[in-house]
């Protein structure tokens, strides 16, 4: 007989509830495992129970500490370790953590190192399963699941500091939105080509010249936001103020782009850069032809 013995109530009831819920319900109810009336104890009954099922409830166990167990560690880290209690902010930084745990953030996933935690933790619940003897679950958390723990301290790590990148992004986001509201537009369209050279051009395609807009920029957007203002394309966008922005690339989703459309919002158009050159045919055309 196996007993895993609880310090919370809440989590030996949350155990058997999960390995009732999850794919040892049947071998729950043939008296495999059993929860003691006081609640504090799981008892596993391996005698005569087929190696697969066995196996089930090790998995069940692996399920609970990975899924349900690591949701509140990153919580209690978040609040005891780093002060952040607001159930907002801590669910914005989860969604961070998460998106890099899913695969889809590699870029900060590049900022952690060392061995998979998950492939840990399934090794040590193994090891304590084939061992036979009853264990403290909050022991084995604690000693045997050190390395899990310190590897949610990193992503926690990484996920806040991207978290406070993202709310200066948006504080500074909204900072130009202000400037750009209280501002008079210079030239009502312009057409901004991002391919290999950045140009401006104005509402019948010709383009602008480089001295021109470097000598139209408000130097107060180079004197308060110095490392955040692009002077090539953001900050003469600003001076310029136009109520509509042509905006003509083959990667929309890159870094810059995704900034000026959080500026301008419904002021701006994106189109391949094909378009562009459509465009100026047919203003070509256009200008060429008799009237």
């Amino acid at each position: 007989m196996i007993e895993i013995i609880f310090q919370k109530d809440d989590d030996a009831h949350r155990l058997y509830g999960h390995m009732i819920n999850q794919v040892t319900a049947e071998i729950v109810e043939r008296g495999h495992v059993q929860l003691d009336k006081n609640k504090k104890r799981i008892r596993i009954l391996p005698q005569k129970l087929p190696k697969a099922d066995f196996h089930k409830i090790k998995e069940s166990v692996y399920n609970f500490i990975v899924v349900k167990k690591r949701d509140d560690w990153f919580r209690e880290i978040l609040a005891n370790r780093f002060f952040y209690k607001d159930p907002n902010e801590q669910e914005q930084i989860l969604q961070i953590i998460y998106s890099v745990i899913d695969g889809s953030r590699e870029d900060l996933a590049s900022f952690l190192s060392g061995p998979d935690e998950k492939g840990y933790a399934l090794k040590a619940i193994h090891e304590m399963f084939n061992s036979g003897i009853s264990f403290s679950f909050d022991s084995f958390v604690m000693f045997r699941l050190r390395p899990f723990h310190d590897r949610l301290y990193s992503y926690v790590e990484v996920a806040i500091d991207e978290y406070k990148l993202e709310q200066d992004y948006q504080m500074f986001v909204q900072t130009l939105r202000e400037f750009l509201s209280a501002r008079e537009a210079k030239q009502e369209v312009i057409h901004l080509l991002l391919d290999e050279e950045t140009t401006f051009h104005d509402k019948n395609l010709n383009e602008l010249k480089r001295s021109e807009l470097i000598k139209g920029i408000d130097r107060r957007l180079l004197g308060n936001h110095p490392l955040y203002i692009d002077s090539v394309t953001i900050a003469p966008l600003l001076s310029i103020a136009p109520t509509q922005i042509f905006l003509y690339t083959n990667q929309p989703e890159q870094p810059l782009v995704r900034t000026i459309r959080n500026i301008f919002e419904e002021r701006i158009n994106i189109c391949p850069v094909k378009v562009f050159a459509e465009n100026k045919k047919n203003m070509s055309d256009k200008s060429n032809s008799p009237t």
